[in-house]
């Protein structure tokens, strides 16, 4: 039995993908670590099977479809929706959780609630490119929060995917995208005395610069690895890592003539060399394609093998923006 892959994390300040041995449970499962300006090569064997729920593998191990992002079949779809923060289930969870404000790019800015325990991970996760803490509190205080941002200033608690990669190719300098943050953190606060929560209590602004981690930034970054030197892909030039304050926008990883990976198939290969992630995406630079961005929730649910370089892409690919992904619920 192959390897099967669970997907992409940001557990620190680099991707990670995760693996599960086909047929087995939380005991036979590994990660790789991803590294910027290295060779990436995955050849999809077999079908694609649903990843199961909450660690737990899916008990029929049922089919799902290659151009679906969720990878979880009906029932185990309902299983991981039901115990999520989203779903309002968890209202006498003790944790104390934060409310954040995360920018994807130019006028993009939403607001969210995050376990504390895991602090940023989630922003990583989502591919937010700034963000700035606004209060912590217990889980009902953090979401009446959400709540009030949403209905008094107009900010959403969801913006798809696809429009954060558009987004990616027209990023200001570190200076612009920490501004906009700060703007809309002020108008937050002087909610305080309109709804704000009593129990949610406020934090300082500090605006959080995923541009260095995610390499999307200039050459002599810091890429996610820590491996200096590695060329990004924005065409800045010059940047301070992951809180950076200089530096001015280009073209980016998801400008003209970007394209990205539509769904796998099986025997189907993506390859290419490591040049930027954010969110679950991953940016290859592909010598027959130019830059092709590959969603690793894709990938998730697929037996995947190692590839030669030289394969390029032989799955079907679709221009970034041009929609033809379908996200999941969460």
């Amino acid at each position: 039995m192959g390897w099967r892959c669970t997907g992409l994390s940001w557990p620190g300040d680099g991707p990670v993908l995760g693996w599960r041995r086909e047929g087995s449970g939380r005991g036979r499962e590994r990660v790789s670590a991803l590294a910027y300006g290295k060779e990436l090569g995955f050849r999809a064997g077999g079908e694609r099977h649903c990843v199961g729920a909450r660690g737990n593998v899916c008990p029929v191990a049922a089919v799902v479809p290659a151009g679906s992002t969720g990878a979880r079949c009906a029932e185990c779809a309902r299983l991981d929706r039901a115990h999520s923060v989203a779903a309002d289930t968890l209202a006498d969870d003790p944790r104390p959780y934060r409310v954040y404000l995360a920018w994807f790019g130019p006028g993009t800015v939403k607001v969210g609630i995050t376990r504390e325990s895991r602090g940023g991970a989630r922003l990583r996760e989502q591919g937010a490119v700034v963000f700035s803490w606004l209060g912590r509190g217990p889980l009902m205080a953090a979401r009446r929060t959400e709540e009030l941002l949403r209905a008094a200033l107009g900010v959403p608690d969801r913006i798809a995917y696809a429009r954060k990669r558009e987004l990616r190719g027209v990023l200001p300098g570190a200076d612009g995208r920490a501004a906009e943050v700060e703007r809309l953190y002020r108008r937050a606060v002087a909610l305080e005395g309109a709804g704000w929560p009593e129990a949610l209590e406020r934090l300082p602004f500090e605006a959080v610069d995923h541009g260095g981690i995610f390499g999307l930034d200039a050459a002599g970054t810091t890429g996610a690895t820590g491996t200096a030197g590695v060329t990004g892909v924005a065409g800045a030039t010059r940047t301070e890592g992951a809180t950076g304050t200089a530096g001015a926008s280009g073209a980016g990883p998801a400008g003209e003539g970007a394209r990205a990976v539509r769904g796998l198939v099986g025997g189907g290969v993506v390859a290419g060399r490591l040049v930027a992630a954010a969110g679950p995406d991953l940016y290859l630079a592909v010598p027959a394609e130019g830059t092709v961005v590959l969603d690793t929730r894709l990938i998730t649910g697929w037996e995947l093998t190692g590839a030669d370089v030289r394969s390029g892409v032989t799955v079907p690919l679709v221009a970034v923006g041009a929609g033809g992904v379908q996200d999941g619920l969460f």
